[in-house]
């Protein structure tokens, strides 16, 4: 590692807090699971489907376990606490049994489909206690789906004589290990594998998953960078911001922000989508508080937009779907015609009327990356559509409509950005620290106990983290069947924002008069040294819905 700051030596001695009844020996409850009639999901996971719920409780006496023998990888994006998970489960495994390792698989599952990796010993570990990122061993978004990537991979668990495989990831990396577990079992092999939830998006969560590790971190590090920007707003009192935020497929880091933040406008994609919004709805609506805030004044404001919000407009998925159908099937025909306008003229010429006059309507920079930047199996990349600059657009056009028409007289300065990757490697929050020791830590009770197919789950994350429960629960039972790549296969299914849930309607309640009149809130930087309200304090989602159960 290069050289510690003053706050990554201080940060290095910080130990993170566990549930009492992970401290002492712990005993391992089995909780039948409710009832359940999915028998496809059941018949494709015999092996894993009907385990019981696990929770570990406060023992007595020292249970004997034999050496574990343990592989890590982390999988995809990096999310604020992956370290702690590593130092969690490894200081766990050794208190098993202090003869037991492990191995870190390099650059996520290539890495155990290669071979290739490190032993992870105590000095290695120390440098990387409560620090953010994912560089202990790298990650990596390969894919563990067909039966020879499994062969590959049961080999690596061979040859490396591992007893056990942790999976830190997300719905698709948890997916992947789910079914590496269903395998082993059909296989013969006495391999345990268990999953840890990880991703900043908040999506990977359920009845006994109340937050994924990364969530309160990240939607922290860019609530502080939200609440400098209004700062300055409401200084200069001319700019109109436009953030973007991390979220392809949930709005919950936008959710949670706006409830930290207190912006003029959040759009919520799931919301867009159940109310069935068109582009022209989304842009009139923002530029009829723009307008009425002028009219009192206030030539500014903030705006929070989720990444995937384009996905979620019922019109733009529909002209999306169809672009990748027109440029999967007329591929080479496309391919050949060299200038933009030709090839614009072209997509255009094969879509439905309805698709190729928004297409029409698209500013010349959004309409040339539909078409353009897409990823390797030909499909729109999302997440690198400018979203905020869409909107700037669209509601730069609708107010000189409204100017000409004499309804809107004053000025628009608006400026883009885009928070993502500034929140993946943050330092992790006290919060996320203890969290993600927490799960470390249970990872090895799932794995002495070996109880594979597992992910770990820790509950009433609210309270004092000496009143968590942890235990795991079987992943197959968060498994459903979705289309991908014109297939069903089966994978956890992602958590959207509930709009009847506490969070949205708390969001609901204050978001007229937040539209109407100032009031931002500034949360300011995190903080890690000082009082517990200020240091400790879980996300407003997670007390929302604590408070609501």
């Amino acid at each position: 590692m290069n050289q510690q700051t003053a706050l990554e030596k201080a940060r290095s001695a910080y130990q993170p807090k566990l549930p009492d009844s992970l401290r002492a020996a712990s005993l391992a409850e089995k909780v039948p699971m409710p009832a359940s009639s999915d028998t496809q999901i059941r018949a494709l996971f015999p092996h894993t489907f009907d385990l019981p719920e696990v929770i570990f409780t406060k023992g007595t006496a020292n249970v004997e376990a034999k050496p574990i023998r343990a592989g890590v990888i982390l999988s995809g994006g990096p999310a604020p606490g992956g370290h702690n998970v590593i130092a969690g489960l490894f200081d766990a495994i050794k208190s098993i049994n202090p003869e037991s390792s492990l191995f870190g698989f390099a650059n996520g599952p290539d890495g155990l489909i290669s071979n290739k990796g490190m032993e992870l010993d105590a000095a290695t570990i120390a440098c990387y206690r409560n620090t953010g990122g994912f560089d202990i061993i790298g990650s990596g978004r390969t894919k563990l789906e067909s039966q020879e990537d499994f062969l590959k991979a049961m080999e690596t668990v061979k040859a490396r004589n591992l007893t056990a495989l942790v999976v830190i990831g997300g719905d698709d990396s948890n997916s992947n290990a789910c079914k590496l577990a269903e395998f082993a079992r059909e296989q013969g092999s006495p391999l345990c594998v268990v999953g840890v939830p990880k991703t900043i998006d908040g999506d990977l969560r359920g009845d006994n998953i109340e937050t994924s590790f990364g969530f309160d971190t990240a939607s922290k590090v860019y609530s502080d960078l939200i609440g400098n920007i209004q700062r300055d707003a409401i200084s200069a009192r001319k700019y109109w911001h436009f953030i973007k935020l991390m979220g392809r497929s949930a709005s919950h880091i936008a959710l949670e922000c706006a409830l930290q933040t207190h912006p003029n406008i959040t759009l919520i994609s799931e919301e867009v989508a159940e109310r069935g919004l068109t582009l022209k709805q989304i842009v009139d609506q923002i530029a009829d508080v723009v307008s009425h805030r002028a009219s009192q004044g206030e030539k500014f404001g903030t705006v929070l937009i989720p990444e995937g919000l384009v996905e979620f407009v019922p019109e733009m998925g529909s002209l999306m779907g169809e672009l990748n159908e027109v440029l999967a099937e007329h591929g080479d025909a496309f391919n050949a015609l060299e200038s933009l306008s030709s090839k614009r003229q072209f997509v255009t010429g094969h879509l439905s009327s309805t698709s190729a006059t928004l297409y029409r309507s698209l500013p010349d920079d959004i309409a040339n990356q539909l078409i353009l930047d897409r990823d390797p199996h030909g499909n729109v990349q999302v997440a690198r559509i400018d979203t905020q600059r869409l909107l700037i657009d669209l509601v730069e056009s609708r107010l000189k409509e409204m100017k000409a028409a004499g309804t809107y007289k004053a000025s628009f300065s608006p400026q883009p950005h885009y928070f993502g990757y500034e929140g993946r490697c943050a330092v992790p929050s006290n919060f996320d620290a203890d969290y993600t020791y927490t799960l470390g830590y249970t990872a090895a009770l799932l794995l002495r106990e070996n109880l594979t197919g597992y992910i770990c789950s820790v509950r009433h994350l609210t309270r004092p983290a000496a009143q968590w429960q942890a235990g795991g629960i079987p992943m197959a039972r968060m498994m459903n069947m979705e289309r991908r790549h014109g297939k069903m296969v089966p994978v956890i299914k992602k958590a959207l924002v509930e709009l009847d849930g506490p969070a949205f309607k708390e969001l609901e309640k204050n978001r007229d008069t937040w539209a109407k009149t100032t009031q931002f809130a500034f949360p300011g930087s995190i903080q890690y040294f000082g009082p517990s309200e200020v240091c400790d304090r879980p996300t407003i989602t997670l007390e929302l819905e604590s408070a609501g159960q």
